[in-house]
């Protein structure tokens, strides 16, 4: 076996586990299907195993493969570290460029974000970004971001913390909902209400259930663990629900219920791995979320 694997071939190694086929992974990849099926032969040559099973239902990962994947996604997440990396080195005197890739929660990026990037476009059009929408928090440290936006206070000492405010989160409802329905005046008056609430249990739901939201998963009218769910049923006024004050106020048809009964805070940071706070770009992106972020915080304050 040969010291170091092509990372082409363990590029479609990982398109066809994920995808289940050759030709899967060759629509994912560009690709043609014979090309991918050689890169697979080509691989189980070199390993001296096979890597997968034909099965009616398409190719089957053997142990091997399996054993394989985290080692060939971290080869995945170093090969577009270097490529980011790489596409920031030939700016012009004193101009940032280059590609940065954020990772946020669904809310944060898909509701708080976009005017924030927008803005930075403006002043910086040569950095390219990629935005990743996820409530998993990123392994940094592993560089599947550059920079990431969390609800809580990282722990690893190699990452550039700051945290830059604090959101609050309420229940709010739709007025057209509450003009049907009536305005809660009590925790307890939810019961007749259609909430809208979790689908799986988590540890935030423990921490909501000690400040006082008592509901059980079967009392929700809507289940579902998507926050972006979530706040596209409140806005349609299907129930009562979560949402950050930041953004409820941007909309007058959002009213806040129970404000003096239910209120959950969360941190908001800004983070990075340290390695990266010499990279011009990089440093003008952090710094831009950072204060952009910082300004958001005081609309979600109570």
């Amino acid at each position: 076996m040969a010291d170091e694997l092509d990372w082409q071939l363990c590029r479609s190694f990982l398109a066809v586990l994920n995808e289940g086929s050759l030709s899967g992974a060759a629509r994912t990849l560009g690709l043609t299907q014979p090309t991918i099926g050689r890169h697979i032969e080509a691989l189980e040559q070199e390993l001296a195993t096979p890597l997968f099973v034909r099965s009616p239902h398409g190719l089957t990962p053997t142990q091997a493969a399996l054993e394989m994947r985290p080692h060939a996604e971290a080869m995945r997440v170093a090969a577009a570290s270097l490529r980011r990396a790489v596409s920031g080195a030939e700016g012009v005197e004193g101009e940032a460029r280059g590609t940065v890739r954020l990772t946020a929660s669904e809310v944060i990026g898909a509701e708080v974000l976009p005017p924030i990037l927008a803005r930075l476009r403006e002043r910086h059009p040569r950095i390219l970004l990629e935005l990743v929408l996820s409530n998993r928090t990123e392994d940094l440290l592993r560089r599947e971001s550059d920079i990431a936006i969390r609800m809580i206070r990282p722990v690893q000492s190699a990452l550039l913390s700051r945290k830059v405010g604090v959101t609050h989160l309420g229940l709010h409802a739709h007025r057209d909902y509450l003009a049907r329905r009536g305005t809660p005046g009590t925790m307890d008056a939810l019961g007749g209400h259609a909430v809208i609430g979790f689908d799986k249990e988590s540890p935030s739901i423990q921490t909501l259930r000690a400040m006082g939201f008592r509901m059980t998963r079967e009392e929700f009218a809507f289940r579902t663990d998507s926050d972006l769910a979530q706040l596209a049923l409140i806005r349609a006024g299907a129930g009562v629900g979560v949402c950050q004050l930041g953004i409820a106020r941007r909309e007058k048809a959002l009213v806040h219920v129970l404000a003096e009964d239910f209120s959950y805070a969360l941190d908001l940071w800004v983070v990075m791995h340290e390695d990266l706070r010499t990279s011009q770009r990089m440093r003008l992106v952090y710094d831009h979320l950072a204060a952009e972020l910082k300004a958001y915080a005081t609309t979600s304050s109570r």
